[in-house]
């Protein structure tokens, strides 16, 4: 399933994301990672030392996922300001004076 502006895919079914609980705001690009994160946390009694390779996968996804979307917003950003400087002035010039 393609995510539009992403380049990332959905990898996680929206029936896989429901049977292992995934809350709402984090069934995104991630969440196939989130799943076995915590499944092992549930497993380890949330001991902090543990499960530290999943933790860091599905955190750097995270960043990668932010990262995309600031660069996304700069762009926009950029655009925006081209079209201002561009556009008509509000306040008209006078001719020959």
């Amino acid at each position: 399933m393609e995510v539009p502006g992403s380049s990332k895919k959905m990898i996680a079914t929206q029936s896989e994301m429901v049977e292992n609980k995934v809350p709402l705001p984090y069934r995104d690009q991630c969440a196939h990672l989130l799943i076995p994160l915590n499944k092992c946390r549930q497993s380890e009694f949330y001991l902090p030392w543990k499960c530290e390779n999943e933790r860091h996968t599905y955190e750097k996804c995270e960043y990668e996922l932010v990262m995309e979307r600031m660069l996304q917003m700069q762009k926009i950003r950029e655009q925006q300001k081209q079209q201002q400087t561009q556009s008509i002035p509000l306040i008209p010039k006078t001719a020959n004076v």
